[in-house]
Parts: structure tokens; C-alpha cells; sequence
């Protein structure tokens, strides 16, 4: 079933982000990425500032080969950038795994991207993969394309979500466990405590809902 994720990453780890070294207030928004053989382009809207800042931000970037104004709306640039792709990145990533990209914004903390798979599995590699080159994604939403959402999803806070598809993720309901409750909450940044709390009640919500659908459909 098509799976759509929402990831951040922080601002200085995106390959965009670096244009906020120079301008912190400035917000991005990436309009479309185009894979190519070599190269990745991506197309973003830059807000709050003078084109001629956003290209002397980028120029000293390794992995930008060329940068070119496309469009402007009064204060907003749309550009286009050619991205190497010998750069380890999350735009490389997305172009390796062959995993749509939907919308990501950017800002001077963070980058929150969303994409969408054919199958969790899709996402769940992109996710690998990023992990494998130390690339700091983390996972913040993880929710099936249904017409409706069940209950159970209503249910879940997103914290607890996040946590549960993590402990999945990472093998932690297998036997032997893959993962211990410390290494998932250095990843989440959270402490063991604080994991263990949103798994028990993310479990009870999960449970409560799935026997409480059981015991109407018996009725």
C-alpha cells in the first residue's frame, strides 16, 4: 500500500540549508526535483531576501555545479540548481532509491520533506540508506494513502506514532530484539523513560481499538 512519510533533517545537513549560513531568515521551499545522469536539479522558491545573496550563498558549496534565477514574484526567486550527485545527501539519496518527493520547506533550524512510497518498504529504505551515509533524517510521520483514517491512527499522538514505527523500524518487537530501548531513544532524543512510556501507551491505544473493533463485529 502507498505509504507517505514526513522526515526533518537539521537545516546545515540539507544541501539547501546552506544558505542560511549567510541568510538565517530566509525560508525555501523546493518546487520540483529533476534526476539526471549525473546531476540532480532541484527547483526552489527562496523568500525574504535579494537573489544576487542567494547565489553568492551557494557558491562555495561543493555540491552545486551551477545556480540560475528561473522566475521572480515580487519577493519570491524560483531557481534552478545543478546538484552533483558524487555529494551524499538526502537529494542523492531520493534520486538513488527512486522514492517522490512531494513538498519539503526549509528554514534556519530544520528541513521537513515529505515522500511517498509504493510500499512502506520504500520508505523504509530511504530511511536505511540515509542512516548507512550518517545523514541525521528523522522520522516524524509514517501513515498509509486510505481514504479514511482508522481510529487506531486518530488515537495515536504523533509522538507515540513516531516512536512505534521506529521500534518496528529497528526490530525491537522481534525475538531476540534487534534494538534496545536506549539506542531508540538516543535516536529519538529522548530518554529510555520517555520511550518506554509512549510504546506502552501507543500499545494500549493500538489494543484498545483493535479489540474494541472485534468485540462490535461478534456482536
Amino acid at each position: 500500500m502507498a505509504t507517505e512519510a514526513t522526515f526533518t533533517v537539521p537545516s546545515d545537513q540539507f544541501p539547501l540549508g546552506t544558505v542560511f549560513t549567510q541568510l538565517p531568515d530566509v525560508t525555501v521551499e523546493l518546487e520540483r526535483l529533476i534526476p539526471s545522469r549525473d546531476i540532480v536539479i532541484p527547483y526552489f522558491w527562496v523568500r525574504g531576501t535579494d537573489v544576487e545573496d542567494i547565489e553568492k550563498a551557494f557558491s562555495d558549496h561543493p555540491g552545486v555545479k551551477q545556480i540560475q534565477l528561473v522566475d521572480s514574484v515580487e519577493d519570491e526567486y524560483l531557481l534552478r540548481v545543478e546538484w552533483s550527485l558524487e555529494y551524499d545527501d538526502v537529494l542523492s539519496v531520493l534520486t538513488e532509491t527512486d522514492i517522490p518527493l512531494i513538498k519539503a520547506t526549509g528554514t534556519s533550524r530544520r528541513w521537513t520533506f515529505d515522500i511517498r512510497g509504493d510500499t512502506r518498504s520504500d520508505v523504509a529504505t530511504f530511511h536505511s540508506r540515509c542512516r548507512e551515509l550518517e545523514i541525521p533524517v528523522t522520522l516524524t510521520q509514517l501513515h498509509a494513502l486510505t481514504p479514511v483514517e482508522t481510529e487506531t491512527e486518530a488515537a495515536l499522538t504523533d509522538t507515540q506514532q513516531e516512536a512505534l514505527v521506529l521500534a518496528y523500524e529497528r526490530g525491537y518487537f522481534e525475538s531476540p530484539r534487534a534494538v534496545t530501548m536506549e539506542e531508540l531513544g538516543d535516536e529519538l532524543g529522548i530518554s529510555q523513560q520517555a520511550v518506554a512510556s509512549r510504546l506502552r501507551r501507543g500499545m494500549k491505544h493500538i489494543l484498545g481499538s483493535t479489540l474494541s473493533e472485534t468485540d462490535t463485529s461478534n456482536q
